[in-house]
């Protein structure tokens, strides 16, 4: 029997994803990790490789397809079988609503491609509002197009849909005093996650601050040698590497809670999410094994993963798997923030802006570089006192030169 292979379970709420590109066709021999398929979900661009080594039998989708989670993509012959076109039954790919269209006033400038690049749920939000999205020019990264484009399509008149078969939906309305945004895409994915988030940890939050100052010192005195690597060095990497010996010595911290089984899962690998910025929304990405990794690897991983999530070329491994996870907003502004548990950690690092404050040393003012940091974490996992030394161990390493740099090279 030839292998099934199905579109899997991609996480972060992800239900269904649009087939974007093969890189194999039926006949062809495919090796075990070898590239098989694009996928385009609400969340990010994945290519998924094959779990088998074979030939490929029958491909069960065709690119443009909107598939759903567990579906059939690929048939693969395993070696020493004949190969076989044959499926087993199953729900066959969503299937795109054919539509008509109407051409109305100001109608969108035709993009330069026939098909748009376009994520399932901005493809929906079109159909809703009645927006032939092949005629949108995308402003997004690649030309993709976005919901504002869709909706600045429908606010210029757009093309009237009429849909065979059924009466097109009423878009959602808006006058002049009042704007309606459809809960879409990674919007939607950020808002359910935040609110399974808070609907299941016990969220507490936990702040103090650190003195930057030697840090800031340290940095500098790395920039250069950085910049030789073709690295952009900034504090990150620094309070990446100070959390390790934190998150070994309190391991609770770097732990999930099975609530099925009753068990405190301990994990003693040390792979961190990066909450970064994107166009979309946030996206968290991973880097993996931070242990094992010196200041500059770190550097290049978050620069490359970072502007992988904002040009919407991230992997699957690239996205998964954090054991616990770092928001910086301190680029942005502001004092302090409680952050929001990444489920199903146990807690999150929020890092903020560092300024100029005065301080007493010694009995003296002085002043000096300071943030304020903010520990989120599940009260049912471990309690204030745990939060607190835990949060003193990355402060101290910070803190003292010599004790950062054993992390650091």
């Amino acid at each position: 029997m030839p292998y099934e292979f199905k579109l899997p379970d991609i996480g972060e709420g992800v239900a269904e994803g649009e087939v974007l590109k093969w890189f194999v066709k039926e006949g062809d021999p495919v090796k075990e990790d070898q590239p098989l398929v694009e996928v385009m979900t609400d969340k990010v661009n994945v290519q998924i490789p094959s779990p088998r080594t074979g030939t490929v039998g029958k491909l069960m989708a065709k690119e443009g397809d909107v598939v759903k989670v567990g579906t059939t993509l690929v048939l693969i012959s395993l070696p020493g079988e004949q190969p076989s076109t044959a499926p087993s039954p199953q729900a066959p790919p969503q299937a795109r609503t054919p539509e008509v269209t109407l051409q109305g006033p100001s109608v969108p400038e035709p993009g330069p491609a026939s098909r748009a690049l376009a994520t399932p749920a901005t493809r929906r939000l079109a159909r809703e509002l009645n927006v032939d999205i092949a005629r949108i020019r995308g402003s997004g990264p690649q030309s993709r197009v976005t919901d504002d484009d869709v909706r600045a399509a429908a606010g210029r008149g757009g093309q009237q849909a009429v849909v065979l078969g059924k009466a097109a939906p009423a878009p959602p309305t808006s006058s002049a005093r009042e704007e309606v945004v459809p809960l879409r895409g990674i919007r939607k994915t950020i808002a359910e996650r935040m609110v399974r988030s808070k609907n299941t940890a016990a969220h507490v939050t936990h702040v103090d601050e650190v003195d930057m100052t030697e840090l800031v010192v340290l940095r500098e005195a790395f920039k250069g040698s950085a910049e030789k690597r073709g690295v952009k060095l900034t504090f990150l990497p620094f309070i990446v590497k100070a959390l390790v010996p934190a998150l070994k010595e309190y391991k609770f911290v770097n732990s999930t809670l099975d609530d099925a089984a009753g068990n405190i899962i301990l994990k003693k690998y040390y792979n961190l999410g990066i909450a970064v910025d994107t166009e979309q929304g946030l996206v968290v990405v991973v880097v993996r094994d931070v242990d094992r990794k010196d200041i500059f690897e770190l550097a290049g991983e978050i620069e490359s993963l970072a502007e992988k999530a904002r040009t919407g070329r991230l992997s699957l491994d690239e996205v998964h798997g954090a054991t616990f996870t770092i928001t910086n907003v301190g680029g942005i502004g502001g004092l302090f923030a409680t952050p929001i548990i990444n489920p199903p950690e146990a807690a999150i690092l929020g890092v903020h802006a560092i300024k100029k404050r005065p301080v007493f040393r010694d009995g003296k003012v002085e002043v000096r570089d300071m943030m304020y940091i903010s520990l989120s974490f599940d009260h049912r996992i471990f309690d204030g006192a745990y939060a607190a030394r835990f949060t003193n161990k990355i402060i101290e390493t910070i803190q003292d030169p010599k004790k950062l740099l054993t992390e650091v090279l």
